[in-house]
């Protein structure tokens, strides 16, 4: 793993670097290997507070790489196997679906650090985290159109809660590259900054200063509410807070305020 992605882990936050630098962190079989191989380690990882996804070099993430588009050109219809995305390989994802949707299941935030290019696959990687802070010069592209293919990473689950309907399709249908200053009036980028990644680990360390049973429990509700009815959505959000309310951590959060002190989690 440690030749495509690497993880440090730091009073509780994650830095987790894409580190195949000459190929722009292109997504070969072994990246998705080790994208994947990290998310599985920060879902149980026993302290974590938050992550920061980055990419070392020119580039957040290429996309797929282009020797995978080669080796598909190459093999016939007949030799070339069918259905092969349908298996449910990971839960309710396959395998380049989960490189993505991962983060969603690591339970605390998860912020991309996006510069350079940010390409199809690598794209589609920025909407597994919960939010992206972007330079205003980087390139991004739902760039599957180009190749005659459609976002197959779960970019369509998870684009089509970022930005309007038409801005959806009209990214889709036109593989078009925008900027991160057009990202981020999109809605696609949460911040703008010339260094993404120092300013990520900054607020994945304000977050590591709060309770992380709030922080778990809010990710829990806003990675559930897209696809909760009202109701339910209403139930959920009394559920977590009464689970909140009263443990040594909330108790702890109240204290440190009053107090004027850092706070001591367990």
């Amino acid at each position: 793993m440690n030749d495509r992605v690497t993880v440090s882990i730091d009073q509780g936050v994650a830095d987790v670097r894409f580190v195949r630098a000459d190929k722009m962190n292109a997504l070969d079989d072994a990246m998705f290997d080790a994208i994947i191989a990290a998310g599985q380690r920060l879902k149980e990882e026993r302290g974590l507070r938050a992550v920061v996804l980055s990419g070392e070099g020119k580039a957040f993430c290429a996309g797929l790489d282009t020797g995978n588009f080669q080796r598909a050109a190459d093999a016939s219809r007949e030799t070339r196997p069918q259905g092969r995305l349908l298996p449910r390989t990971h839960g309710i994802a396959n395998r380049p679906q989960y490189a993505a949707w991962v983060w969603r299941e690591v339970p605390v935030p998860v912020i991309a650090a996006v510069h350079g290019v940010a390409f199809g696959g690598g794209f589609q990687l920025t909407l597994g985290a919960d939010m992206r802070y972007v330079a205003p010069d980087t390139k991004l592209s739902v760039m599957e159109i180009k190749w005659g293919l459609v976002p197959d990473m779960a970019g369509t689950l998870l684009l089509r809660n970022l930005v309007r309907d038409d801005i959806f399709r009209d990214l889709t249908y036109t593989g078009r590259i925008f900027t991160g200053e057009q990202a981020f009036k999109l809605g696609l980028a949460t911040r703008l900054t010339t260094n993404p990644h120092a300013e990520a680990l900054e607020s994945a360390r304000e977050i590591a200063q709060k309770n992380p049973d709030a922080i778990r429990a809010a990710k829990r509700l806003m990675n559930a509410l897209p696809v909760m009815p009202d109701a339910e959505g209403l139930l959920a959000e009394s559920r977590e807070q009464d689970a909140l309310s009263g443990k040594p951590n909330q108790i702890e959060a109240v204290m440190s305020q009053m107090q004027r002190r850092a706070p001591n989690f367990t």
